[in-house]
């Protein structure tokens, strides 16, 4: 058993709900979200009604990025996985107001889903935009970003498909240097320990905007599982 599966990646902040948000939950639910079972494989092409590359998206906060992204890009299908359920009620109600249909959420253990539930192969692309950071050095075993994770994703993503990494914390872009680089499965897009230039090839994320208020940079990385390796 590895000690990605012993220890939580995340924790469930406390937030009260609005009205607005505890009616997403309710009504929006059945459209968008998924309940994943305890046991058993997720059916993608059931659950999104067509088979397309898939875009898992780990701990996307309020949505609004996800929402904007899956918008915009209505060939590929999202899949977003948050455990925050103020953030999963204000996702279903963008969703909702951009009529998005290639969008599907899940509250579960992000490291469990992948585990557990979806299949090899099934991933065009995976999204960890600034996960918890867990700044203290005795809880840096509980970083989402991990050599053991990583297997997991080699796993699930095709062959060329990528894993985009974003953070403020500048001990976790290192970190994430650090864990990254050494895999010969996954290649920097960008050259060897090299960030993407501004701006990323993404939405502005909430937690992003956050940190930029607080003065703190941020750093983009976007690997690519090596064709070679992925057999």
């Amino acid at each position: 058993m590895s000690q990605l599966r012993l220890t939580r990646t995340f924790v469930r902040r406390k937030g009260r709900l609005t009205q607005g948000q505890q009616r997403a939950l309710e009504q929006l639910w059945p459209g968008f979200g998924i309940d994943v079972p305890e046991q058993g494989v997720l059916d993608l092409d059931g659950l999104f009604g067509r088979t397309a590359p898939r875009v898992l998206d780990i701990g996307f906060g309020d949505g609004e990025a996800l929402v904007e992204m899956a918008a915009a890009d209505p060939g590929r299908d999202y899949l977003g996985v948050e455990v925050h359920r103020p953030g999963v009620g204000h996702c279903l109600l963008c969703a909702e107001q951009a009529q998005v249909e290639n969008l599907r959420v899940a509250t579960v253990d992000a490291v469990e889903l992948v585990r557990h539930h979806l299949p090899p192969r099934s991933l065009a692309a995976v999204h960890i935009f600034f996960p918890d950071p867990w700044p203290k050095k005795r809880h840096h075993k509980r970083r989402i970003v991990q050599p053991a994770f990583l297997d997991l994703l080699a796993e699930r993503l095709v062959p060329g498909g990528t894993l985009h990494l974003a953070t403020d914390w500048a001990d976790y872009a290192e970190w994430m240097l650090d864990t990254v680089e050494p895999d010969e499965r996954f290649e920097n897009t960008c050259g060897p320990r090299a960030f993407i230039p501004p701006p990323p090839p993404r939405p502005q994320t909430k937690f992003e905007r956050r940190g930029l208020r607080k003065g703190h940079q941020v750093h983009d990385l976007i690997y690519r599982l090596r064709p070679a390796d992925a057999g």
